[in-house]
C-alpha cells in the first residue's frame, strides 16, 4: 500500500480576483500520453481521486490533450465523483494539432466560443472556473480574444481568464480589457527566463502564475538520467534531452541529487520546493502517472529553505549552464518572447 503524505496541501489565492486554488496543482496531460504512456479512465480517475482527498483541488487540463479531447472527457468523469464546488478546475483553448505533433493557434472570438462550448460539453458542466488561452494568436488583436473571454465571463460559462505564453505587452493589452487572473508559463529550475519579465509584471498586476513542466519536463525527476524515457516519448525529440547536451546537463542533475540528499528530501521534492518559494504567487502543476510520485510531490510542501539554501539551489543550476533548447524548434515561434499581437485598429 503507498504511503500517503502526511501534509495538509493549504489553499491560497491564484492573482487577485478571488480564485483560490490548492497550492499544488495537478497538470493532467500526462494521463492522456505524449511523454507517458496514458492511463485508461478507470486509473486515471482512480489517481486524480486519490489527489483530491489529498488535498490537491486545482486540476489542468486542455482541448488538445490526448486523442480526440480524451483528457477533457477524463478529467469530466473524475469530477462526476468528486465534489465539484471544492474542485478549480482550468483547461485551455487555441491549439490546433495536426500530425508529428504541429499545431496551429487560433484565437479568433468565433473559435473562443466554439471551443468553451465543446469543452463545457466534454467536461459535462455548468461553468469553468480558469479558461486560458493556451497559445496567442499573434494574427489577431488580443484585445478581440480577450472580449469574447469576457462575454463568456459574464454568461456565467467561464469564473476566471488566464493567458499561456503572452508576452508582456499582450499581457498588459489583455489585462486592460479584462483582468487577467493567472498566466500559465514554463517555470522550473532550469527554466527561469520569466523571472525577468512576466514575474514583476504580473506583481504589478495582482495576477497569479501557474508553473507548468516544474520538474523540468521530468528531468529532475529523473528522466533520462536515473530513467529512460518511455518507448514515443516526445521527450526523446528535445534538444536538452539529447545527446552532449544531455552529459552536460546530468551534471546539473546530480548537483540537485547531492542538495536533495543535504536536505533530507528527494530531488524532485527540491526541485518543487525550491519553486514554492519562489512566492505564494507561483502555483507549480506536476503531472503524474503514479499514485507514489503525486504522493512525493505534496511531500514537497514540507521541505523548508532558507535563503542561503534558495541561492545553493538556484547557484547549482546555473541558466547559461544549461545545455539545450527545451522545447522542439517548431514551437518557438509560440513563445512569450515572440508572442505580440497587432494593433486593435479603431472602429470608424
Amino acid at each position: 500500500m503507498e504511503k500517503k503524505p502526511q501534509v495538509i496541501v493549504p489553499r491560497v489565492k491564484l492573482g487577485t480576483q478571488g480564485l483560490e486554488v490548492s497550492r499544488l496543482g495537478f497538470g493532467c496531460a500526462g494521463l492522456s500520453g505524449i511523454k507517458n504512456p496514458s492511463l485508461s479512465h478507470e486509473d486515471g480517475i482512480a489517481l486524480l481521486k486519490e489527489a483530491f482527498y489529498m488535498g490537491v483541488t486545482f486540476f489542468d487540463t486542455a482541448d488538445v490533450y490526448g486523442q480526440d479531447h480524451d483528457n477533457e472527457i477524463m478529467i469530466g468523469k473524475a469530477l462526476k465523483q468528486l465534489t465539484r464546488e471544492s474542485v478549480q478546475l482550468a483547461t485551455k483553448f487555441g491549439l490546433i494539432k495536426s500530425k508529428d505533433y504541429n499545431f496551429e493557434v487560433k484565437g479568433s472570438p468565433e473559435y473562443v466560443r466554439q471551443c468553451c462550448e465543446a469543452s463545457l460539453k466534454r467536461l459535462d458542466v455548468e461553468y469553468i472556473d480558469l479558461y486560458y488561452q493556451h497559445r496567442v494568436d499573434t494574427t489577431v488583436p488580443i484585445e478581440d480574444t480577450m472580449g469574447e473571454l469576457k462575454k463568456l465571463v459574464e454568461e456565467g460559462k467561464i469564473k476566471y481568464v488566464g493567458l499561456s505564453e503572452p508576452h508582456p505587452d499582450t499581457l498588459r493589452r489583455a489585462h486592460a480589457v479584462h483582468p487577467i487572473t493567472a498566466v500559465q508559463m514554463d517555470y522550473s529550475l532550469w527554466c527561469r527566463d520569466i523571472e525577468d519579465d512576466i514575474i514583476p509584471l504580473c506583481r504589478e498586476l495582482g495576477i497569479g502564475i501557474v508553473a507548468y513542466s516544474p520538474l523540468g519536463q521530468g528531468f529532475f525527476a529523473g528522466k533520462a538520467v536515473v530513467e529512460s524515457f518511455p518507448a514515443g516519448s516526445v521527450l526523446s525529440m528535445i534538444p536538452r534531452f539529447n545527446g552532449e547536451n544531455l552529459e552536460k546537463n546530468k551534471v546539473l542533475y546530480h548537483r540537485v541529487a547531492n542538495l536533495a540528499a543535504k536536505h533530507a528530501c528527494t530531488p524532485p521534492q527540491l526541485a518543487l520546493a525550491w519553486l514554492l518559494h519562489q512566492g505564494e504567487d507561483i502555483i507549480p502543476i506536476p503531472g503524474t502517472t503514479k499514485l507514489k510520485n503525486l504522493s512525493c510531490n505534496i511531500e514537497s510542501l514540507a521541505v523548508e529553505l532558507t535563503e542561503d539554501g534558495l541561492k545553493e539551489i538556484g547557484n547549482a543550476v546555473p541558466v547559461e549552464e544549461v545545455a539545450g533548447a527545451i522545447s522542439l524548434e517548431r514551437f518557438a515561434k509560440y513563445s512569450y518572447k515572440v508572442a505580440h499581437t497587432p494593433p486593435k485598429q479603431n472602429q470608424a
